[in-house]
């Protein structure tokens, strides 16, 4: 089951791929052509990225995963939480 990032709602989870791996995100905002998530980074900031509101999202089981062009599993390759999260 596909669906695309505009429709989600804001304070979704979701996991998203940075440069080097996947990370978690949420939802923080949708304007009138863009979405904003709030990333989780492993250094225990938090980054926002902007995703058009028809970006892809599938669904591995019940985890939403923003898809891209990467090959790799976000299983295989998820970013470490910092520890105070």
């Amino acid at each position: 089951m596909n669906t695309t990032l505009g429709l989600l709602p804001v304070g979704s989870r979701i996991v998203v791929r940075s440069r080097i791996d996947w990370r978690q995100a949420a939802i923080a905002r949708v304007a009138e052509d863009k979405v904003v998530l709030t990333v989780h980074s492993p250094t225990g900031y938090s980054y926002r990225l902007r995703r058009d509101l028809d970006a892809a999202v599938g669904y591995d089981g019940a985890i939403a995963v923003l898809l891209c062009d990467h090959a790799d599993n976000w299983r295989e390759n998820f970013s470490p939480l910092d520890s105070r999260w």
